[in-house]
């Protein structure tokens, strides 16, 4: 059974509220045949600390907003890679050279990627 509708748009508040803080290539990565406790793997990209904990801080209150009850965060002391779980939702912010290093996306290659709706991050035209 694919991604559930509300994960998909539980996704897309996520990733837009990361993109908002600039972070980049964001991929949202369908887990649901594979795994029991998650429906989408949410993966972005901070270029340091300081972003990350930017990132994060938007995600958490986007969701926040959207209804969605935070299960656990983890990896925020450091902030090189920091998972955000939302249960149907599990966001991944990483430092870009973490992110490359541990390959996420490789690592679930076999799965289907969930489209994200435009996430412009160029500024707004007045």
């Amino acid at each position: 059974m694919p991604a559930t509708e509300h994960a998909v748009e539980l996704a897309a508040v996520a990733a837009r509220a990361a993109t908002e803080k600039k972070a980049d290539s964001a991929v949202a990565i369908d887990v649901s045949e594979r795994l029991p406790f998650a429906d989408i793997f949410l993966i972005v990209s901070a270029a340091n600390e300081r972003q990350a904990r930017a990132i994060v801080d938007a995600v958490e209150e986007a969701m926040f907003k959207a209804g969605a009850k935070a299960r656990s965060r983890e990896g925020l002391e450091e902030a090189r890679w920091v998972l955000l779980d939302y249960a149907d939702v599990v966001v991944h912010v990483l430092q870009a050279e973490d992110r490359e290093y541990y390959g996420l996306e490789r690592l679930w290659k076999d799965c289907p990627l969930v489209p994200l709706p435009e996430l412009a991050s160029e500024p707004a035209q007045a």
